[in-house]
């Protein structure tokens, strides 16, 4: 919940994902999936190296054939993050996926079938020392719940969250993070409210199917970001219908926006009018491409005229105020250099490099 400029985060269960520790008091994770076939190895690693450029920390990968499952043990050498198998339908295909190094499983309970296949996976993953996403999806509910409810309420998604959990906690399994979905962001978020008094366990975030690259980023924004200022989320996925290194960036704005991420660059700038004398848009796209990634905690502020240009600036760890054909670069509140347009950008980048 939001105390003040802060916000106080729900306490939840530690968990490992191969080498990382979710939940309790450890950043919030940002994390994306593959695209191509899984059978594509290079495909697959290429995309993955790109998704960590971009800040992913955990990948989930399909493994809904055998075929995908053998192509593991080719990929899972060539990549540097954690690697979560995502199974529907066919828990054996989880089973194969544990045979490798993989970190975690993600499993549906409403596809995965009747509870003795749940439970094989879960006794599986507790013998490996693995952790699983118990994944509970709007779209695809229990027919016995959407029977009882009509439609995929959020009591239903609770109600289908609780009874996995319940599951697995008796087989003395704890090593799992919760997702619970939906495309409706108010039904989202009332899931996730719900479930959140009821669990101890880490949460991970998103708006299913949320759209295209535009209209996604914003449902994502309002769904994740109000929930994650409600104190709730652990780990997060913004799910958007283009390049997933999108839903990566998207991602970390999100949480770079309410202060929950203190590795990675915020850029403010103006939108540009007709006082304006050099070309803000382009400035502002070039200089966000090329901090993309970097591991910096700092304000970057690029702004086009001298109304609120030198202020921005000032209060920016770095910025500049554009003039006519030229601006003025501020470092640490102070002017240090004024430059040509032409180089502007190259001028700024160098000096953030040196910060």
């Amino acid at each position: 919940m939001l105390v003040g400029n802060a916000i106080v985060r729900r306490k939840t269960r530690e968990i490992n994902v191969g080498n990382l520790k979710i939940g309790g008091s450890n950043p919030i994770r940002v994390q994306s999936m593959t695209t191509p076939k899984t059978e594509n190895v290079d495909a697959v690693v290429k995309q993955v190296d790109d998704l960590v450029a971009a800040g992913c920390e955990i990948v989930r990968i399909t493994v809904n054939k055998q075929p995908a499952a053998d192509a593991l043990k080719d990929i899972l050498p060539r990549v540097s993050i954690p690697v979560v198998a995502d199974i529907h339908f066919d828990y054996q295909m989880a089973m194969e996926a544990l045979k490798h190094p993989i970190a975690c499983v993600r499993i549906n309970p409403g596809n995965i079938g009747p509870e003795w296949k749940f439970l094989e996976v879960v006794k599986k993953a507790r013998d490996e020392g693995k952790a699983i996403r118990i994944g509970v999806n709007a779209g695809s509910l229990e027919k016995p719940l959407l029977k009882k409810y009509g439609h995929p309420t959020p009591e239903a998604l609770v109600e289908s969250a609780l009874a996995a959990i319940a599951l697995a906690e008796k087989e003395n399994f704890f090593d799992f993070k919760v997702s619970i979905k939906s495309s409706d962001v108010l039904q989202n978020y009332r899931a996730y409210a719900l479930l959140s008094a009821q669990t101890e366990a880490p949460l991970h975030l998103g708006v299913t199917e949320a759209g295209t690259k535009h209209y996604g980023a914003v449902k994502s924004a309002v769904g994740i970001g109000s929930l994650l200022m409600a104190g709730i989320g652990d780990t997060i996925r913004v799910s958007l219908s283009t390049d997933p290194v999108e839903e990566v960036k998207t991602g970390i704005y999100i949480l770079k926006s309410i202060g929950l991420k203190n590795d990675a660059p915020e850029i403010i700038s103006c939108p540009s009018c007709g006082r304006a004398d050099i070309n803000v848009y382009a400035l502002a796209e070039e200089v966000e491409r090329r901090a993309l990634g970097l591991k910096k905690n700092i304000k970057i502020a690029v702004m086009g005229c001298v109304v609120n240009g030198p202020g921005e600036s000032m209060e920016a760890d770095i910025g500049i105020a554009g003039g006519k054909g030229e601006g003025l670069v501020y470092k640490k509140g102070k002017p240090i250099k004024k430059v040509p347009e032409a180089e502007m950008l190259d001028f700024l980048m160098a000096e953030i490099e040196r910060m």
